[in-house]
């Protein structure tokens, strides 16, 4: 697969190799949610959200049902969103603090969000073939994205870039491999633009980055709170200004 971004966002949102999903996307826009009943849902695959090239890529898990499901856009229209985007803001990395609608002038600022998976999933629980359809936008969002950052937003995330990182020799295969938690961090090993050129300069480091998913259940419950994320996002722009100066 090699596309413009343009392109693979196309590709995403046409996507129909996994039928379970897209018939639960369909059910849940055709049902709504008794306060969303006047809202005219996406229903189908969500693309990536900000324009390639950027220095920070932020990897979810999948759309929200109620949320990117409803609206067409990454982590928009939910409480998910209302913390990424206030902590996006606060960093720097967007020009406002709240996501309602793919209309609502939001953009975002050296920064590109993805999900693992781009449909919304029963139970938020995509399963392990349908991750592994989806494998092949996440590559190419990679390639295109060419991030200095990894953010992974919860566990799952993590461990589809610990293993990509392995498989593209960026990180050694350590046993253990390394273990997801809020604000844990792996450097990963310098690549070259094209390592078929002789003499070829090596980009900056790259950097993978967890943090805590800012669901409902991680955010009411306290196990994430405001300050906790903006530590990340913090880390984030320290690590950032370091690879701009090398």
């Amino acid at each position: 697969m090699k596309s413009t971004w343009s392109q693979l966002n196309s590709e995403i949102e046409n996507c129909q190799k996994c039928s379970r999903l897209v018939a639960h996307c369909q059910k849940v826009a055709t049902l709504k949610r008794k306060s969303y009943s006047d809202f005219d849902y996406w229903g189908k695959p969500v693309a990536n959200f900000g324009k390639a090239p950027a220095q920070l890529l932020i990897i979810g898990l999948a759309p929200g049902a109620h949320g990117a499901n409803r609206t067409g856009r990454m982590f928009t229209g939910d409480r998910s969103g209302d913390w990424l985007f206030g902590a996006l803001y606060r960093a720097g990395f967007s020009n406002r603090a709240d996501s309602r609608h793919t209309n609502d002038g939001l953009r975002l600022r050296n920064c590109v969000i993805t999900n693992i998976c781009h449909c919304a999933p029963p139970d938020n629980k995509p399963m392990r073939g349908e991750l592994e359809s989806c494998r092949p936008f996440l590559d190419e969002t990679i390639r295109l994205v060419r991030p200095t950052i990894f953010l992974a937003l919860g566990g799952l995330a993590w461990q589809a870039i610990v293993k990509i990182a392995i498989e593209s020799n960026w990180l050694d295969d350590p046993k253990p491999r390394p273990k997801f938690g809020h604000a844990a961090k792996v450097e990963l090993r310098p690549v070259c633009e094209n390592a078929k050129t002789p003499h070829s300069e090596p980009e900056s480091r790259r950097w993978l980055v967890g943090s805590y998913h800012p669901s409902q259940q991680n955010t009411f419950t306290g196990r994430l709170t405001e300050e906790m994320f903006d530590q990340v996002f913090k880390e984030i722009n320290r690590l950032i200004r370091i690879e701009s100066k090398s």
